[in-house]
């Protein structure tokens, strides 16, 4: 790899807005803020708006809606049956 052309890679909380979940991954962003972990070291945080703790798929919270497919939404267009 070319020397210097590369973000720094480093460990970072990330902390979700909504619920306060956090967890510590690698990241290339970087932030002023920071917090001190479990580990007892003190890593850069950076805030989401969603993660896995408050998405719609991981909390079973999603809505699905039966419209049909295609041919069906077509026949009920022009009133086929």
């Amino acid at each position: 790899m070319k020397q210097g052309i590369h973000p720094n890679y480093k460990k970072v909380v990330f902390v979700d807005a909504q619920s306060g979940f956090s967890f510590l991954s690698g990241s290339t962003l970087h932030s002023n803020e920071t917090m001190k972990w479990e580990d007892g070291n003190e890593y850069p945080v950076i805030k989401v708006d969603v993660s896995s703790d408050t998405h719609p798929f991981y909390t079973g919270r999603q809505k699905f809606s039966d419209v049909g497919g295609r041919v069906d939404r077509f026949k009920k267009k022009y009133n086929l049956k």
